[in-house]
């Protein structure tokens, strides 16, 4: 009953969000302010409280997004700057997030407040010593990894691995690998997860590519994988 309910209001939100949707595509086709547009129907929809704003929030995303799974959670307030983003299914986004350029894949939770930019080379230093507005060139996507923990107020300007936690108010720099714990400003090692021998072979499965994780060590959290 309750799945079917939930079935349900997404069709209804769906609906209600398309015309918004379509102002996106309209101004996008004819090169009229498609960003700005999109930007300003996600700030109406981000202040809509309650069960009405989750579904409507979530239903606008699926059709302005590259991607938006219909079980995610986008919390009260939280904004996405740019179109190029994914969120895979089972994600939690927590209230007053500011989202870049992403890729948030399966069941990664984004606490409140956190701020994922489009990496780190968003404004240039002009010779004259003047910081120069962004330029959308410079702008990269973010890949938050399956099953990730970001905390409360971090700031993540670089790739998180799969299962690594990010401690509350950190900054990331740098990427980080799979499986450790993050904290402070800069982000420092904390330690590394521990992975049960059938958790790893239950991963390994469901992923796509066969690489092999980055033995390499990261001189700047003092992180080497095992």
């Amino acid at each position: 009953m309750r799945h079917n309910l939930s079935v349900f209001f997404n069709w209804v939100s769906l609906a209600l969000a398309f015309p918004c949707a379509a102002t996106c595509w309209i101004t996008a086709a004819i090169g009229r302010g498609g960003t700005e547009t999109f930007r300003f129907w996600g700030q109406f929809m981000a202040v809509i409280p309650g069960l009405p704003g989750s579904f409507l929030r979530r239903a606008y995303y699926r059709l302005t997004l590259d991607y938006c799974a219909p079980d995610c959670h986008i919390g009260f307030g939280a904004l996405f700057a740019h179109r190029e983003s994914e969120v895979q299914s089972g994600v939690y986004v927590g209230n007053y997030t500011m989202l870049g350029k992403v890729y948030l894949q399966r069941d990664c939770l984004i606490g409140s407040r956190a701020s994922i930019l489009s990496g780190q080379g968003q404004h240039q230093f002009s010779p004259d010593g003047r910081w120069l507005p962004s330029n959308l060139e410079d702008f990269v996507q973010i890949n938050i990894g399956e099953n990730a923990w970001i905390g409360e107020a971090a700031v993540i300007m670089a790739d998180v691995g799969k299962g690594a936690a990010v401690s509350a108010g950190s900054v990331v720099s740098n990427p980080l690998p799979d499986y450790v714990v993050v904290a402070g400003n800069p982000a420092r090692f904390v330690r590394k997860m521990e992975v049960t021998a059938a958790e790893a072979s239950a991963a390994d499965a469901t992923e796509e590519s066969s690489e092999s994780p980055a033995v390499e060590q990261n001189k700047d959290l003092g992180v080497t994988a095992k």
